[in-house]
């Protein structure tokens, strides 16, 4: 999308009262706060609340979307000529220019603002520690994993690792690629930009080096474990902290437990999506944990306190009043799943197990407690 005017002329953080590096979490706490507060329906009448609750709404609709937050960073960023790219007239409002046709509009993707304007001023090279330039510092690739817990892991949390194959830093050359005792060479055909440049007047076509392949180096003297990639498939372990209350399908993001890093660039991630067993006593509901406990006919009819364990192996007790009857539910609160935010309960079904195999005497016993008219009102209609 094309920036608007008020991209160059609004501090959007500083209407939300938020830091430019702030977590999408923390904007959209601080937009709730501040919408609740000037809200029209709380502000009735209040021109200033009104307009207030607008521009805090316009700021939240950019920064609180990570594409447009993006953008407007990148528009930021560029000042005054972030503004001469969002207008219209050919490309960016420049006439004349490739692709250009006077009096017709055409929108450019901010994000390509960088590479466009690198091929005007010195032929496309970045800012010197670029982790976006080609023949600078990458960040590596994120991975992917899953993991299996049981069920009183994922109800209790638990540190594990996650076993996986993956590319990594190879152990001889540490990543260079290059022969021990060597190190790659800086390209000659790009001078180790990583980038060609094919400038075409006021604009300037940039690409990857086909000689570097836009890493910028040339490994001459090779590496014999990795072969000159740098990189070496392996089996490898990454330690993870499993906290308590995570649920079938949840992913955990490791930060830098991904990929190498390409040129001296960070790690990518490794996110790790979780799979949870079943227990063959208990079932959860949210954060409510269940289980269906036998009771006998004397433990229903006179009551009694119920002990059994729980998920976590400690034990548990239910009292049952007199004149239980099956299929009743008892609710133990705090027994549940206990996360950062809240802590479930502990639904306990009781089933009243009917006694098996009798003995002559104990039929007969039984028959003294029996109703003969237990079943008379179904007649009465």
């Amino acid at each position: 999308m094309a920036p608007n005017n008020e991209w160059f002329e609004k501090d959007y953080y500083k209407v939300l009262g938020v830091a430019s590096d702030a977590d999408h979490t923390t904007i959209k706490k601080a937009y709730r706060k501040l919408a609740s507060q000037f809200h029209p329906d709380k502000n009735t009448g209040d021109a200033k609340a009104e307009a207030r609750f607008k521009e805090i709404s316009a700021a939240y609709d950019v920064v609180g979307d990570e594409a447009k937050r993006k953008e407007y960073d990148e528009v930021r960023r560029l000042g005054p000529m972030g503004r001469a790219f969002g207008g219209s007239g050919g490309a960016g409002g420049f006439p004349g220019a490739p692709g250009g046709n006077r009096g017709a509009s055409r929108s450019f993707d901010v994000g390509d603002l960088s590479d466009l304007l690198g091929g005007i001023f010195g032929g496309g090279a970045p800012k010197t520690g670029s982790t976006n330039r080609p023949g600078g510092p990458r960040k590596g690739s994120d991975l992917s994993a899953s993991l299996t817990l049981s069920f009183a892991d994922a109800v209790t949390g638990v540190t594990t690792s996650v076993h996986l194959t993956a590319d990594g830093a190879c152990t001889t050359c540490f990543g260079s690629g290059a022969a021990p005792g060597t190190t790659p060479d800086v390209c000659t055909r790009c001078e180790g930009r990583g980038v060609m440049s094919d400038n075409q007047g006021l604009f300037g076509l940039s690409q990857p080096c086909d000689l570097c392949g836009g890493r910028g180096r040339i490994v001459i003297n090779p590496c014999n474990t990795c072969s000159g990639s740098g990189l070496v498939r392996r089996p490898r372990q990454v330690k993870v902290r499993i906290p308590a209350g995570v649920k079938e399908g949840q992913k955990i993001r490791l930060a830098g437990k991904g990929a190498p890093g390409v040129n001296g660039g960070p790690n990518g991630d490794l996110v790790v999506e979780l799979r949870v067993g079943k227990h063959e006593l208990f079932g959860r509901k949210g954060n409510d944990l269940t289980i269906t406990v036998p009771i006998t006919v004397v433990e229903s009819s006179n009551g009694a306190d119920i002990r059994f364990s729980t998920v976590a192996a400690s034990t548990e007790t239910v009292r049952i009043p007199p004149g239980t009857p099956s299929g009743r539910t008892f609710r133990v609160r705090g027994a549940g799943v206990a996360t950062k935010k809240t802590t479930g309960n502990l639904l306990v079904t009781v089933e009243v197990a009917l006694p098996k195999n009798l003995t002559d005497e104990q039929i007969e016993a039984l028959s003294d407690l029996t109703d003969p008219n237990v079943r008379d009102h179904l007649f009465n209609t």
